[in-house]
């Protein structure tokens, strides 16, 4: 392999000379014409830099460790992903993942792994909203905890504005004239649910009726359809429907189906998720709010990199768009 004392050969320089442009050191210091002979002799012999032996002068490996608890393997959440890893590399920094599968036992083993490769931050992350219970972290290692909040400790986290998703959701339904909207929700004791659950009421206001709000046992198309079915076969049936997610919105859809009500004809549906393959699949697409995961991770790594010590912690709410498509009408 090439080295420093290769380069400036090379390039006709000193070995501190490479060192400074290598290290990105060179400005002020060396002509700029100087520093492009540099960069293009060590194209020429292929150099890399020594990261393993500039962590141990500089105690930083520019990388982030990142556990997370089945968000690898589900395509859904997976943008979290992304957004971090891309984030990361802007800032020429990687991303060190360890997926746990959703197996709370491995996680101390994981933080511990990620610890040993002294990875100079990590972010938790969580496959959907919720409380999270920290495994044990070492002290003064910078922490963020990504799509959760965690029950104990004043960390930074990020996570979805379901209550600002939600609100807009049922506004856009009532601008389009509909005042009686069910709303089709799962009955888990989770932020999401409770916070969608009361946008819904509080933009409601006066028109809203606890009887419109209609639980299923699990947020899949099963429950769903049932939910949607238990409203839509009233003899003053709701003119709309709000859905706690994609899943449940795609079960509304064959409920209506079975009923012969026509989308958006006559009933209005709108989800929440923007979950691919599904809400832009429906015949006719399905209105809905889209999560930012793809922002939150984003947001997660950039914070990490950028966060002076003594920096006060922030909690952010990441707003949750609306993606309008055609399955919203004025009542008849």
């Amino acid at each position: 392999m090439a080295t420093l004392k290769d380069v400036a050969t090379r390039a006709g320089v000193s070995v501190s000379t490479v060192s400074l442009v290598m290290n990105g050191r060179d400005a002020g210091r060396v002509k700029p014409a100087i520093g492009e002979r540099v960069r293009r002799a060590a194209a020429e012999l292929g150099y890399a830099p020594n990261l393993l032996a500039r962590s141990l002068r500089t105690r930083q490996t520019n990388t982030i460790g990142l556990l997370s608890d089945m968000v690898a393997s589900t395509a859904f959440a997976g943008r979290m992903l992304k957004g971090a890893q891309e984030a990361a590399w802007e800032q020429g920094c990687l991303l060190l993942l360890i997926d746990t599968g959703g197996n709370a036992e491995m996680e101390q083993s994981a933080v511990q792994a990620l610890v040993q490769r002294n990875v100079d931050a990590l972010i938790y992350a969580s496959m959907y909203h919720r409380e999270i219970e920290l495994p044990e972290i070492p002290e003064g290692l910078p922490l963020i905890v990504l799509d959760g909040r965690p029950v104990e400790g004043d960390v930074d986290w990020v996570v979805p504005d379901e209550r600002g998703g939600a609100r807009a959701a049922v506004e856009h339904l009532m601008a389009a004239g509909h005042t009686r909207i069910g709303f089709c929700t799962i009955d888990d004791d989770i932020p999401a649910a409770h916070q969608r659950l009361e946008a819904y009421q509080d933009t409601l206001g006066e028109h809203f009726e606890p009887s419109l709000v209609m639980r299923g046992t699990t947020g899949d198309v099963h429950s769903g359809q049932w939910a949607a079915r238990e409203l839509l076969s009233r003899p003053d049936r709701p003119t709309a429907l709000f859905c706690y997610n994609d899943r449940v919105a795609m079960g509304a859809y064959r409920a209506a189906r079975h009923l012969g009500l026509a989308v958006p004809g006559e009933v209005s549906i709108v989800g929440f998720d923007d979950q691919e393959h599904i809400a832009d699949s429906l015949e006719p697409g399905l209105t809905t709010v889209a999560l930012p995961h793809y922002e939150m991770g984003a947001w997660a790594a950039s914070r990490l990199l950028s966060k002076a010590e003594g920096d006060a912690t922030e909690h952010k709410l990441m707003p949750c768009p609306l993606v309008v498509r055609d399955s919203v009408a004025v009542p008849r």
